[in-house]
């Protein structure tokens, strides 16, 4: 087969795969997720079965033990969380109506600055923009609703979701044998050194950046906590599970936490202490704990994994949220590979030829 029928064919093949997953997406969210549990749960069944237990009860014990801790983390969390939701709901109105009074106070201020026509456009603008960003938000998370948790039966997700991962996790072995079996020969080699890079970056990125969440998490919470903000608990959640989208959780976090902080206490002295915990935690996130929790060899940029993120959650609703990580890891693998071998053919340098003949 050529080169050009071989670029065809498995060009043809990505485009059926996204095909599939667009027909599919509102059935394959329990099955991804099941997919997703094994793939982080697989090392800790290798890693039993090295001590001679069978794969099944590995696989059925770490099942187990990932659902207990996850169900008492949800019992001890809930209550907490249900109390300072509820707290936060009945406070909505008082702090819309204080970011009014604020706009209004800069308006008037600015109204004494600026000419009369100047002010008119000010408004205009931050009224178009501020719709549409408002807008495109709801859309989005219509969007993710709609086309993901909305459609997905639940049940099924509960039920399935667990099943697959048990499936997945007993025949890991065996489904990978099986996929290599199927490599073309002529470019398994290869095909397995851009897969081991692929799993090298996603695993990395995944745990180094689920400890990296959970840390500041916990930091925000007590340090929040200690200076007497109200819903430090709900805020630390926020940016903890949002911070898996780069900078958008730290963003969130200090925007809610300024304005309920000058909400609550009204004075710029605790406001300035909130804007410096951030600060903190910004620099201990973006100068220690990333670059030694997910360092520089996991090659996943900030903004390729925000574009990755939004993409595949608007094509996809949350099953594409839930690919998106996987998909920039293959993608940025498969680019720098291509790349490398641009690099080193005649293409880019029409005397390496004969250089390497």
């Amino acid at each position: 087969m050529s080169a050009t029928r071989q670029g065809l064919f498995w060009l043809l093949a990505l485009a059926l795969f996204f095909l599939l997953l667009h027909l599919l997406s509102g059935m394959l969210l329990p099955f991804v997720a099941g997919f997703g549990i094994a793939y982080l749960l697989a090392p800790l069944v290798a890693w039993l079965t090295r001590w001679k237990l069978p794969r099944s009860l590995a696989s059925l014990a770490v099942l187990l033990i990932f659902i207990l801790l996850l169900v008492t983390v949800i019992v001890l969390i809930v209550p907490l969380l249900e109390l300072q939701v509820a707290q936060l709901v009945r406070a909505a109105p008082a702090l819309a109506g204080f970011v009014r009074d604020e706009a209004q106070l800069l308006l008037d201020l600015a109204q004494k600055e600026l000419p009369p026509d100047q002010i008119q456009k000010a408004q205009d603008l931050i009224g178009s923009w501020t719709g549409a960003a408002l807008g495109w938000i709801a859309g989005f998370l219509e969007g993710l609703l709609t086309r993901g948790l909305a459609i997905a039966n639940i049940l099924a997700l509960l039920l399935i979701t667990p099943l697959v991962a048990f499936f997945m996790l007993r025949d890991w072995p065996i489904i990978v044998a099986k996929c290599d079996e199927l490599l073309p020969r002529a470019y398994a080699p290869t095909i397995r050194e851009q897969v081991r890079l692929v799993d090298a970056t996603l695993s990395g990125y995944i745990h180094g950046q689920a400890l990296v969440s959970l840390i500041i998490g916990i930091y925000y919470a007590v340090a929040l906590s200690i200076v007497g903000l109200n819903f430090a608990f709900i805020l630390a959640i926020i940016i903890g599970v949002l911070s898996f989208i780069p900078y958008v959780g730290e963003v969130i976090g200090v925007v809610l936490a300024l304005s309920l902080a000058a909400m609550q206490w009204g004075t710029w002295g605790k406001v300035i202490v909130i804007a410096v915990i951030f600060l903190i935690g910004h620099l201990a996130a973006a100068d220690f704990l990333q670059p030694k929790l997910i360092g520089s060899r996991v090659h996943l940029h900030q903004v390729w994994v925000i574009f990755a993120l939004l993409a595949f959650g608007e094509l996809f609703g949350f099953l594409g949220v839930l690919l998106a990580l996987p998909a920039a890891a293959v993608t940025g693998v498969l680019v720098r590979f291509a790349l490398t071998r641009y690099r080193h053919s005649s293409l880019y340098d029409p005397g390496r030829a004969d250089i390497s003949g």
